[in-house]
């Protein structure tokens, strides 16, 4: 989630207010991560001019009643040198989008005011919106040199370091910052942020609290603390925090993912869903909100909308690779056998160590007649393994070869021999499978169901097969499923 610490209107308006005073304001400058940045002074001295002052209050009309562009309009009518003015204007055309005029302007009033911490903030905001990373960095040494407490050059150091991950180095940055500044809500959430990474919960609720005593309406603290209510398993303390953050900001995706979870944890399955509707209507191109979607589905055994959301997950983000294999064990119980197997292809790409895709991979390539392309992909991938007596190389090549069960059967019951009924390892099981999808594909449907029988008495079952084990003893459900398969 991005953070604006100071918007637009709020820096013109305390702009607007230095200048009509004559004078030079202390207040801090502002660089957002990710967002419009905006400095919070107007110069260092008293302005060039009434007129100035005149135009100030003009400014601050503008920005009150109308947006940046109405106040932007007056700059073509009004000719001023007011450093702390063209600033202004600098990062008005910043907050409009004009990132190439902000930066120019930015740069010239840099070159004249090569040392004036505020100038150097506003140039360390145009920098990092035109992606000018040595520039951006050159500026941060600079205002770090003259003034190595400044809050706001320490934030964005922080914010640097924590999208690297070094979290220790963030947390001293932002503690710096805090110290510096003891009111700054933007140093004490980066500061929460990152002890809630560090798994130090106490210091987090204590900087988030902190925030909320001076930002009661502080949203973005809120939902933190509802985190760490529901890492405590407090759900319903949890959800309260997180329906106040929604109430706050009912535009953000993140609460209603995390609003989600709570629900489902609550048991209030209707409620969870209707969030992670909500988050994916809000962010339909970020790939969680199908994800926990797809995971309520099939818990409720909803398969084909789990279907279609794990279809959307890969799309979002081809990277997830459990959802292919989701998906590919969709298009195997709906009969596409060969959508499943460019799903469990792509799910060896990620994790190339899973016999499971492979032999998945070989199993559709028997489904679809095509004996030869599965005899030659199954060698490929055995001809990889260096040890010819591990189960994973003896059971691809009983596929390749279509003999050699009765080896294979012996290697798998030995990883279970002291696993008493319905205790069944996850590893034997996931074997189990192969072994009964392997006699399926022969015709030896009673063997085959057999050992689905078996696969489906183990208790708590972590892989996959499983579900395919159960739905192959369940032939109505199956044939239902491929009847959707055909449309």
């Amino acid at each position: 989630m991005k953070i604006v610490r100071k918007s637009c209107a709020a820096f013109v308006s305390a702009c607007i207010f230095a200048v009509g005073a004559f004078g030079a304001s202390n207040s801090s400058s502002s660089i957002s991560s990710g967002g419009v940045k905006t400095v919070n002074r107007v110069s260092g001295a008293a302005v060039s001019s009434p007129s100035d002052a005149q135009f100030a209050a003009e400014l601050g009309n503008a920005l009150e009643n109308g947006t940046a562009e109405d106040a932007l309009k007056l700059f073509e009518s009004h000719s001023t040198d007011d450093p702390g003015l063209l600033s202004l204007k600098a990062s008005l055309l910043l907050s409009s989008g004009d990132v190439k005029s902000a930066s120019a302007l930015a740069s010239k009033l840099l070159k004249d005011n090569p040392e004036d911490i505020d100038i150097l903030t506003l140039n360390v905001m145009t920098a990092k919106q035109s992606g000018d990373t040595v520039k951006k960095n050159q500026c941060l040494r600079k205002i770090i040199a003259l003034d190595p407490k400044n809050p706001d050059a320490n934030i964005e150091l922080g914010d640097e370091q924590a999208l690297r991950k070094d979290f220790n180095r963030a947390l001293g940055y932002y503690r710096t910052a805090w110290m510096s500044e003891a009111t700054n809500t933007t140093a004490w959430f980066g500061y929460g942020k990152m002890n809630y990474y560090l798994s130090k919960d106490k210091d987090a609720r204590r900087a988030f609290e902190r925030i909320l005593t001076m930002d009661p309406e502080n949203d973005q603290a809120l939902a933190y603390l509802g985190k760490l209510e529901g890492e405590n398993k407090k759900y319903k303390s949890a959800k309260e925090y997180i329906d106040r953050a929604i109430a706050i900001n009912p535009n953000s995706s993140d609460y209603y993912l995390d609003l989600g979870t709570y629900d489902r944890f609550l048991g209030k399955y209707d409620e969870a869903e209707g969030a992670w509707q909500r988050a994916v209507e809000l962010d339909p191109n970020y790939f969680l909100g199908y994800a926990y979607l797809a995971g309520l589905y099939d818990e409720q055994e909803k398969e084909d909308k789990a279907f279609e959301c794990y279809k959307q997950v890969v799309l979002k983000n081809p990277g997830y690779y459990y959802a292919y294999e989701s998906i590919g064990m969709h298009a195997w119980r709906t009969g596409d056998f060969e959508f499943a197997r460019k799903a469990f292809l792509e799910a060896a790409k990620y994790n190339a160590e899973n016999v499971s895709y492979p032999l998945m991979v070989t199993a559709c390539l028997y489904k679809q007649n095509k004996v030869k392309d599965a005899r030659d992909y199954s060698e490929s991938v055995y001809r990889k393994i260096q040890d010819k007596s591990s189960v994973d190389y003896k059971m691809l090549r009983m596929y390749h070869d279509q003999m050699g069960d009765n080896d294979v059967t012996l290697a798998v019951q030995k990883l279970g021999n002291n696993a008493e009924k319905g205790n069944i390892t996850s590893n034997r099981g996931k074997y189990l499978y192969y072994l009964a999808l392997y006699y399926d594909i022969k015709g030896d449907v009673s063997l085959a169901q057999k050992f689905y029988a078996e696969i489906c008495a183990i208790q708590s079952p972590m892989f996959f097969e499983y579900r395919l084990a159960k739905w192959s003893l369940n032939p109505d459900s199956d044939e239902a499923a491929r009847e959707v398969g055909k449309k």
